[in-house]
């Protein structure tokens, strides 16, 4: 049974992009700045705008008969709340991991080898040449073992580090042992460098505290690709401000970080604007993922990536359909 049959798009482009349409489902459009247009009917699905979909996320409930919702996102802070129990959620788990990854590996080198500071001494024309530390030979502590998570541990291989994974459950996979949060204090101990791709939820907020940072040996380099309040700002913002460790962060938390932040001018300090999946692969990538979502809703079948179910509980899965 098809349950959507209208779905709105943030912006034309992108509805252009994916057009025609399947049979049986009409698009129209919704930036999400104030109620739909009565014209359009009712809409039962919705595609949130990529970028600050978060400051539009109440206007859902202007929608009446609410029934899905599409992030392009791999995060999905707040999504389920503002859509309520009774529609299903999906995010973009996939779309970002190859390029998300890529800037992990990139915040690393860039701090680790001194190229932040490089940038800054060509400004003023400063040769100032020094021994700085390599990606080899480094013991990694990675928190996420999702679809990032992966793409992260597999570009690390070949720079000959050693990856320790912690996961939600304790258990060995094909690629070796996982952890739990229980055993971060443990193990930050023994690592130079944590990286986190996490989500945030209930569980991981503040997750990377003063306790895993204190434990963290003297210079190591935190970086976070996942959520800004996985790790506590204060906490993190002590520790690189005393020069005792280092970090490299896409996401912050508040973001953007208040004018002033002592992190904007800290030395160990290396930022980038949550830019981590805004590259060119993710259009081609997003644009697959919508197709074959909006293809499952046409043929009345369950999307993939449902972080919550909503009146697809009961509907079966497309066979083959993948993020």
């Amino acid at each position: 049974m098809q349950l959507i049959r209208t779905v709105s798009f943030p912006e034309p482009q992108l509805l252009a992009d994916l057009s025609p349409l399947p049979e049986g489902l009409t698009g129209v459009l919704w930036d999400m700045q104030g109620a739909p247009d009565e014209a359009h009917g009712s809409i039962d699905g919705v595609i949130l705008p990529y970028l600050n979909a978060g400051a539009v996320l109440a206007n859902l409930d202007k929608v009446a008969d609410l029934k899905f919702v599409q992030t392009q996102s791999t995060g999905f802070d707040g999504v389920r709340e503002a859509a309520g129990a009774g529609a299903a959620v999906a995010n973009a788990s996939g779309v970002h991991a190859a390029a998300t990854a890529e800037l992990a590996v990139g915040l690393i080198l860039a701090k680790l080898r001194g190229i932040d500071q490089a940038v800054k001494d060509q400004q003023t024309e400063n040769w100032a040449p020094q021994r700085r530390q390599s990606l080899a030979d480094r013991r990694v502590l990675l928190l996420g073992i999702g679809g990032i998570g992966q793409e992260l541990a597999r570009r690390l291989e070949p720079f000959e580090v050693t990856v320790t994974r912690v996961g939600s459950t304790a258990r060995t996979d094909d690629h070796g042992q996982v952890h739990t949060s229980a055993d971060l204090e443990t193990l930050a101990r023994e690592h130079d460098i944590l990286v986190s791709v996490l989500p945030l939820n209930d569980h991981t907020h503040h997750l990377v505290g003063t306790e895993v940072l204190s434990a963290l040996p003297d210079g190591a380099l935190v970086v976070n690709v996942g959520r800004g309040a996985v790790v506590d700002t204060e906490a993190l913002t002590r520790e690189v401000v005393s020069g005792r460790l280092q970090c490299a962060i896409d996401v912050v938390d508040p973001e953007p970080l208040p004018g002033g932040h002592p992190l904007w001018s800290a030395e160990n300090a290396l930022i980038t604007p949550h830019v981590g999946g805004n590259a060119s692969a993710f259009e081609p990538r997003i644009l697959k993922l919508l197709k074959r979502q909006l293809e499952a809703l046409a043929a009345g079948q369950t999307p993939a990536n449902l972080v919550q179910q909503g009146p697809f509980e009961q509907v079966p899965s497309r066979q083959g359909q993948s993020a």
